[in-house]
């Protein structure tokens, strides 16, 4: 019955597609299930990258902030199909300079809120669910005195009883030096705001953060508030076969959980040690927690010999504490060469949103598109609409 759900869903831009879900050990196989999917900027000049989705129920539209051009501006897009079809790429404001746009999220009654990052990074604010963003604040300079990035969209904590916005948690990063003798590790902090983004407190390094750059999170269903962290690379990894490898491709993934409102963290319960990362969550209404995130290392190659990168997702049923092993596998590929730029058609960054019908949108950025002798990548965004079982 499902199959025949998602059948008639083919519409637009949509092309059919398989999901496959491993079992956690080898006699239980591998599940197929019907999905849609689509490379929306496949026809489309240029650099489409970094994407983050948001949906707006009031309007049933779903929107997504890019980043496109040589230098890369954000951009945004909209689709009042769940994804069937999509609006051409425009501009966030034609002044704002050249930089990468992260961090999109949706506040409710149209408004939105983004940040631009750069040496005067700033958030930007809609109120006509993104149509002009007349308002911007400055980023709050950073309280640990280095310089610091973001990445993640602020978690919009609602009240469970109005749905009134009662705080924002942003998460930030102390960028590192990953290369020895000089190795110093990633830190991540936290801040809150309770005036809709418009001013944050200071931030808070979480000691068990130390090691930690990218955070995402979300509150789960008992209260809980819950971390997806990108993990710094492991010594062994920053050398491979005594080359500096300079690749991020070998950050980790982990989990960390907070019972009192981020005043607390759990230890970072390792997932993955190395290859995968660039996570997003969403609870589902069943209070399962799905995370989708890329796949950058850690596949056997391809039989041709090519690198293989892919899109995967996993779900926890007690609030982040524990995840199934059971991961499904979205969508995969594998580069088109073989030299040092084989990583050109590498995966990076998910957003997943969940629909109003209970399909979830999961939308990331993709390099297979890069033609082989390219001498730089490509970058495309692409969606997997897909059921969890």
């Amino acid at each position: 019955m499902r199959h025949e759900i998602m059948e008639s869903k083919l519409s637009g831009n949509w092309r059919r597609h398989v999901v496959r879900r491993y079992g956690a050990h080898v006699r239980e196989g591998t599940r197929r299930m019907r999905a849609l999917a689509q490379i929306a900027t496949a026809d489309l000049d240029g650099q489409f990258a970094v994407p983050y989705a948001a949906y707006m129920p009031e309007r049933d539209r779903l929107i997504v902030l890019l980043n496109s051009g040589d230098p890369m501006r954000p951009c945004l897009m909209e689709s009042d199909d769940h994804g069937a079809t999509w609006s051409a790429p425009r501009l966030v404001r034609e002044d704002v300079p050249p930089d990468l746009g992260v961090g999109l999220a949706y506040l409710g009654d149209g408004r939105l809120i983004l940040t631009v990052l750069g040496e005067a990074s700033r958030r930007f604010f809609s109120d006509d669910f993104g149509e002009s963003w007349d308002r911007s604040a400055p980023m709050p300079a950073p309280s640990f005195g280095r310089s610091k990035s973001e990445w993640d969209p602020p978690l919009v904590d609602r009240d469970p009883g109005s749905s009134a916005v009662r705080r924002l948690y942003s998460t930030a990063y102390q960028q590192a030096t990953p290369y020895p003798p000089d190795h110093d590790p990633d830190w991540a902090c936290l801040r809150t705001s309770d005036d809709l983004g418009q001013t944050w407190s200071e931030d808070v390094m979480v000691p068990q953060w130390r090691g930690i750059n990218e955070v995402a999170l979300v509150r789960a269903a008992n209260g809980d508030l819950v971390a997806a962290c990108r993990t710094d690379w492991l010594e062994e990894h920053v050398y491979y076969q005594n080359v500096l490898t300079e690749s991020d491709h070998y950050s980790g993934l982990a989990c960390s959980v907070s019972s009192d409102d981020g005043a607390t963290w759990s230890e970072a319960t390792i997932l993955y040690r190395y290859g995968r990362h660039h996570p997003s969550m969403v609870v589902m209404p069943d209070g399962a927690i799905v995370m989708s995130y890329v796949v950058r290392k850690g596949y056997p190659k391809h039989p041709s010999g090519h690198d293989r990168y892919g899109i995967e997702a996993m779900v926890s049923r007690d609030h982040g504490r524990t995840w199934d092993p059971s991961a499904y596998l979205l969508h995969d590929w594998s580069a088109n060469r073989t030299d040092e730029y084989a990583w050109f058609a590498s995966s990076q960054c998910t957003s997943t949103v969940l629909l109003p019908d209970g399909d979830l949108l999961t939308c990331f950025s993709t390099g297979v598109l890069t033609p082989p002798d390219a001498a730089v990548p490509r970058r495309d965004v692409a969606f997997v609409r897909w059921t969890v079982e």
